[in-house]
C-alpha cells in the first residue's frame, strides 16, 4: 500500500537520540514527489532532532507502518513549496520552516 493523500496526519516514530527508545508524535505531513515531508519552525523539537540523529524512521498511517530514511531538506525552494502544500491558503505558509524529507523503503 502507498500513501495517496497529499496532506495527511500520520504518526511519526523516531528513535530517541538519548534513550534509543521509540518516540511517537502525530504530525501534519505532506506527500510530494513520492516523498513524505514533516516541517516545523525551529530544529529544536525532539522528533526533528531524533530523525537527524537516527534517520531510520517509521510512519504509522491507517493501520499501516511504513519504514523510511529521513534527511534534512537544504533546498530553500523545496522548503517553501512544502510549506505552501502543508498550509494551503493560510498566512503561515509564508513562514520560514525547517523540513525533514522521508524516502520510504
Amino acid at each position: 500500500m502507498k500513501i495517496k493523500e497529499e496532506l495527511f496526519r500520520p504518526i511519526l516514530i523516531t528513535k530517541g537520540r538519548k534513550t534509543s527508545k521509540e518516540h511517537s508524535v502525530m504530525l501534519r505531513a505532506v506527500n510530494y514527489n513520492e516523498k513524505i515531508y514533516f516541517s516545523r519552525h525551529r530544529p529544536d523539537g525532539d522528533w526533528f532532532q531524533n530523525a537527524l540523529e537516527n534517520p531510520l524512521v517509521k510512519i504509522q498511517y491507517k493501520d499501516n507502518v511504513f519504514i523510511g530514511n529521513a534527511k534534512l531538506v537544504t533546498d530553500e525552494t523545496l522548503n517553501k513549496k512544502i510549506s505552501y502544500l502543508k498550509y494551503p491558503g493560510e498566512e503561515r505558509a509564508k513562514e520560514k520552516r525547517v523540513t525533514i524529507e522521508v524516502t520510504l523503503e
